[in-house]
């Protein structure tokens, strides 16, 4: 059985890494060595990296709901007009401010005949409360779908301004919406997806 060769944990690498070593040394390279590297700077890596993770979120979940029958219609003008987010970088204007603001997606239970607004974030903390959301966020109807390392959790704005928060220890599971009608089953093979994904995120 080979061994890591810093921290002596079991590696299919003889003579190598374990994965979490070598993950803190890409980390650890990307972080000391940036520029000359990548080319841009750490805070606009940092940013990419930050609207993937997003991006992947949203995938999750769009396929979550189209995999309960749900009809699913990505809402927003990036999706309107391909591009325009990266265009959008760094303007504090108050259209750019509009149109982040814009929730990820439409969808409709398939029972109910319901429409719901849906905003997708990606957290580690697995911490969502009302002071995430952007200022003067104009939405008073969407379900925000937080997604992390572990778990599948949603909260409603009017929930977020009574004080409610998501926390790791809140019980706030996505599956516990009744709105939703949700199978339980299918979103724990979805959180299990997730937690594999997001490991080493």
């Amino acid at each position: 059985m080979a061994e890591c060769i810093k921290c002596g944990a079991y590696t299919k690498f003889n003579g190598g890494l374990c994965k979490e070593c070598y993950y803190d040394k890409v980390n650890n390279t990307i972080s000391e060595d940036f520029d000359e590297s990548y080319g841009l700077s750490k805070k606009e890596y940092d940013w990419s990296k930050g609207m993937i993770k997003g991006r992947i979120a949203e995938t999750l979940i769009q396929e979550l709901f189209l995999t309960l029958g749900y009809n699913v219609f990505r809402y927003g003008m990036e999706n309107t007009i391909p591009g325009i987010m990266e265009l959008l970088k760094g303007s504090h204007s108050e259209v750019a401010l509009q149109i982040r603001k814009m929730p990820d997606f439409v969808i409709q239970n398939p029972h109910t005949k319901e429409f719901y607004f849906v905003e997708v974030k990606f957290r580690t903390s697995e911490k969502f409360n009302f002071k995430d959301l952007d200022k003067n966020y104009p939405y008073e109807n969407v379900y925000i779908v937080l997604v992390s390392k572990k778990h599948i959790k949603c909260i409603t704005i009017a929930e977020l301004k009574q004080g409610k928060e998501i926390t790791p220890d809140s019980q706030n599971y996505l599956g516990n919406r009744k709105e939703f009608e949700l199978n339980k089953e299918v979103i724990i093979d979805f959180c299990e997806f997730a937690v594999q994904f997001f490991e080493n995120v």
